[in-house]
């Protein structure tokens, strides 16, 4: 199933801080594994407060775009160019390695989407989550601890203090996540990224994590950037979507504008891949696969499987300008 069964869109009542100068502003980031480019001149903002939604097939590039503005990409497994001012940070890009152990835990912050791999399964999660608040925050231990049983009850877990002992494989995957969920939260940051954060678990306990992180980020006015599958799930826990494809921008705007009415074809064909209750028209998926890195069109990378491709679209890349209240990148829009 696609729609989870907790509707979380009253979490998104309070409107996000539009009013001042984005959160976070990237502009034409490009990643390249060796002669492949793997992100094509990403651009993208976040406003203060605000939930993104970054959707698209498997290899669009949404956990990569997460992971370079994480700083979990080293020079030597890719080039990165581009700029990404962050706050009163000029640019991610340019950090080394001293000014992302400043940033990254404590103003960027990351839920990833395996939590059973991504806890340490020899420590307890206690002992993790404790060490995050001593290092980046110098609470004493006792202090520490004290915080990071009101850490694990803010998301939900019952018996905290007891849990603190518990190791992770003592947990149910639901569980685990809250666990994520604290730790990523622990020291207040002004922008988490979550990457995936349901893809091991039902849709019941789904649908309560996205509540979760969406309630804990509203009430700390932090901003959020979620990496998705489900069309169903952004539209109803984000209030902005970016539609990726191949790792270049389609369309990117307000999530009802964009999903409600998609110009892209490749939106259209992307949410007709979901089944919703009285639709009387549903378009074909997109044939064929994404094409390889060796053979990907110089201009639009959709052009391969576009049912209306025109003959400048594989030759020519269409900027991503505004267009019907959103941005858009096609030649030959719906």
């Amino acid at each position: 199933m696609n729609a989870p069964l907790l509707d979380v869109r009253p979490l998104l009542d309070v409107p996000p801080v539009l009013d001042v100068p984005p959160l976070l502003d990237v502009q034409g980031l490009t990643l390249c594994r060796g002669d492949k480019r793997i992100l094509d001149g990403v651009s993208m903002t976040l406003g203060r407060g605000e939930t993104l939604a970054l959707v698209g097939e498997s290899g669009a590039g949404k956990s990569t775009i997460a992971f370079a503005l994480m700083g979990l990409i080293g020079a030597k497994e890719a080039t990165i160019e581009g700029r990404a001012r962050f706050d009163d940070v000029a640019d991610l890009v340019a950090l080394d390695e001293k000014g992302w152990a400043a940033l990254r835990g404590q103003r960027l912050a990351m839920v990833f989407q395996d939590a059973g791999s991504a806890l340490n399964p020899s420590y307890t999660v206690g002992a993790q989550l404790i060490s995050v608040l001593r290092r980046k925050l110098g609470l004493g231990r006792n202090e520490a601890r004290t915080r990071a049983v009101t850490l694990l009850e803010s998301v939900g877990i019952n018996d905290a203090a007891v849990r603190l002992s518990a190791y992770p494989h003592e947990l149910s995957g639901g569980m685990q996540q809250r666990v994520m969920v604290a730790i990523a939260l622990a020291c207040d940051p002004d922008l988490l990224f979550a990457d995936e954060p349901t893809s091991a678990l039902d849709v019941t306990i789904q649908a309560q994590i996205v509540s979760l992180i969406l309630e804990q980020t509203r009430a700390r006015g932090a901003s959020c950037i979620f990496v998705l599958h489900d069309l169903a799930l952004a539209s109803q826990c984000c209030d902005r979507i970016m539609v990726l494809y191949a790792g270049q921008v389609m369309e990117a705007g307000d999530c009802r504008t964009v999903l409600d009415d998609p110009r892209h074809p490749y939106t259209r064909l992307l949410k007709s891949c979901v089944l919703e209750i009285g639709a009387e028209i549903l378009d074909d998926p997109p044939e064929g696969g994404v094409p390889s890195y060796d053979a990907m069109p110089a201009g639009c990378r959709f052009a391969t499987r576009c049912p209306r491709a025109l003959p400048r679209c594989a030759a020519e890349r269409p900027p991503l300008a505004e267009f019907d209240g959103r941005a858009l990148a096609c030649w030959n829009p719906t």
